[in-house]
């Protein structure tokens, strides 16, 4: 059997549109983040994920010349909208992140903190327990298999195509990057509310017993409180957290539907 090299750069083609995308999400995403998984091994997840989605999706960009000028803005297409439906997960654990630094710095613990490896940065203990509570739950609920399903429904609302469109898309995504704040703060307000009466009452405390050292009684009370109160409000997480996830996949949606509009 023998093919030309117009027949084997149609074939290619079928192929190397939709991996960049699925490259830009793959790096993006929070869980196959740049420091947790070796290259090889996310390579190789990347082209065993475009070999599944590619026989399923119309033949993209067949009019394009892969090594033209025209080629490589279709290439960084397809690569910025994969690492903006990257970033809009990278977000969904941002939340619970920033929750665990108002908790740890909240309970005293602040000045605990690790290296995170899915981000690189310096985050408190506790952010690195509510992240890891977080991925388990992702896969719990099967949030990987609704993102490749996400993933593969991009390439119906938004095909790879040669003509550039302004992104719409985008604005949803800036707007919904309050979400992290405003989730941190449902996350940690058991906590907030919880310390804050502690510490009135310490210093009720002070003031009716100035001899007693409270540094000394006081962090260790607090530091406990904080423990238990952790415990306590993990349950509440769920819903927030399949809330925001949900949220997040529609956010997804809309930015490969606003794109496919906008053209």
């Amino acid at each position: 059997m023998v093919f030309s090299s117009t027949e084997l750069l149609a074939q290619l083609n079928d192929l190397i549109w939709p991996l960049f995308r699925i490259a830009g999400l793959v790096t993006a995403m929070p869980i196959l983040g740049p420091r947790l998984l070796p290259p090889r091994i996310k390579v190789v997840f990347v082209v065993a994920l475009t070999l599944a989605i590619a026989p399923h999706i119309e033949s993209p960009a067949a009019q394009v010349e892969m090594f033209s000028l025209a080629g490589g803005m279709v290439a960084l297409q397809q690569v910025l909208i994969g690492l903006t439906m990257g970033f809009a997960l990278q977000l969904v654990f941002a939340v619970f992140v920033l929750g665990g630094q108002v908790i740890a710095l909240t309970m005293g613990l602040g000045f605990a903190s690790l290296n995170d490896p899915s981000t690189g940065i310096v985050v408190p203990t506790v952010s690195q327990f509510y992240s890891i509570f977080v991925t388990l739950l992702f896969f719990a609920m099967n949030g990987h298999l609704i993102l490749i399903e996400v993933l593969a429904n991009s390439f119906v609302a938004l095909p790879v195509s040669s003509s550039w469109a302004v992104y719409d898309g985008i604005w949803s995504l800036l707007r919904w990057g309050t979400y992290i704040f405003s989730g941190a703060v449902l996350m940690a307000l058991p906590a907030i509310a919880s310390m804050l009466l502690v510490n009135i009452g310490f210093g009720v405390m002070t003031r009716a017993a100035p001899q007693l050292n409270i540094f000394a009684v006081g962090f260790p009370i607090i530091m406990t409180l904080g423990f238990v109160i952790i415990l306590v409000s993990l349950p509440s997480v769920i819903p927030l957290f399949e809330s925001i996830l949900e949220s997040s996949f529609d956010l997804m949606r809309t930015i490969v539907g606003g794109s496919a509009n906008a053209s």
